[in-house]
């Protein structure tokens, strides 16, 4: 049995499962969800109505890009891999709120499954489509709902959580989506499956961008203007091998998280009403802005919210930028002056 699992490339591990399939469905999002989520805004903001119907057709493609993504992971044979598509439109429908993380579940064992079969029979072109679809969608049948329910209910919880309690939660809510945006992990896939949006999106993103902000500004020294780019706008996850080797480099971005936290929650009221996925992306290509930008077009156009005030943006602003910059810069240069980070300690290879 171990010599036919090696030779079907399937590997029972955490890290396939629960790191490379979870950061491979974020990028399913990113491409699909997402972007389409954005050009969508940018064409309601616009007036070009093209723009409006592209982003629909992108964000319609969400559970067929989320699945391929994950069987890609997997590194699934193509006929396992292209009939994933349908694998992902069934689960993410039937999975409703918390769509993705039933996606997440049954792809991965819809692939495994196809994989099985794969170039097993002299008619291959019938059997592993069939074998893959047939598995996806019954699981999707019988497990989707459960687990989308299951999903959707935690993420309830912990918004309904963040509404009771905005300051304790804010802390919390900040602080942990923000380690895991950093660690090998998608805090936007995370975010996704729970469904986070509201107050406790808001938290979400104000924690993500402690991190990435944190990480781009304390390091400027090391890294000049590459670094801070390729950390403010790309992923402070870069600094992953270097907290491996000092884990106090990781104080800073932290403490800053767990101030602008409950700051959103309590004193801005900063909620991400657009896709969930964005509250996991913090200051990556500007995602969380975005997300929170076009929440506040949603809400107007339900009524929800009368127009976008000044206090809005400024906000956004300091939540985003300025005050995990200036933290996370005070906090570093502290820890520098008492040997707790040294030379060299935040540069990227």
């Amino acid at each position: 049995m171990k010599e036919f699992l090696k030779r079907k490339n399937i590997s029972f591990s955490l890290k396939r499962y629960g790191v490379d399939c979870l950061s491979a469905m974020a990028q399913g999002l990113f491409c699909s969800l997402l972007i389409g989520t954005i050009i969508k805004t940018l064409g309601q903001q616009t007036g070009i109505e093209y723009l409006v119907t592209i982003g629909g057709y992108a964000a319609a493609m969400a559970g067929p890009a989320m699945a391929i993504s994950i069987g890609f992971a997997l590194q699934a044979p193509p006929l396992v891999l292209f009939s994933l598509a349908a694998v992902g439109g069934a689960a993410n429908e039937l999975g409703g709120a918390g769509g993705p993380l039933a996606v997440l579940i049954i792809a991965i064992l819809a692939a495994e499954c196809g994989k099985l079969v794969s170039k097993e029979t002299k008619v291959d072109i019938l059997v592993t489509p069939f074998v893959t679809i047939f598995v996806g969608v019954a699981l999707s049948t019988l497990l989707a709902p459960g687990i989308g329910a299951a999903a959707s209910s935690i993420g309830q919880l912990i918004m309904w959580s963040t509404e009771l309690q905005p300051f304790l939660m804010g802390i919390i809510v900040s602080v942990l989506v923000g380690i895991a945006l950093t660690l090998p992990i998608s805090s936007a896939a995370i975010c996704a499956a729970l469904s986070l949006t509201g107050l406790a999106g808001g938290a979400a993103v104000a924690g993500c961008c402690a991190n990435m902000i944190g990480f781009a500004v304390m390091s400027f020294k090391e890294n000049k203007w590459g670094g801070l780019i390729s950390q403010g706008i790309g992923t402070s996850m870069l600094q992953m091998g270097n907290i491996l080797k000092n884990p106090r480099i990781w104080i800073p971005p932290i403490i800053a998280s767990a101030i602008t936290g409950p700051l959103a929650t309590c004193v801005f009221r900063l909620q991400m009403n657009g896709t969930p996925v964005s509250s996991g992306m913090g200051t990556c290509g500007l995602v969380g802005q975005i997300g929170v930008y076009s929440g506040w077009i949603n809400d107007i156009a339900t009524g929800a919210k009368t127009a976008i005030t000044a206090f809005d943006w400024i906000g956004l602003i300091l939540i985003s930028f300025v005050l995990p910059a200036v933290i996370s810069l005070l906090v570093g240069n502290f820890l520098r002056k008492i040997g707790w980070i040294k030379e060299g300690d935040l540069k990227l290879d």
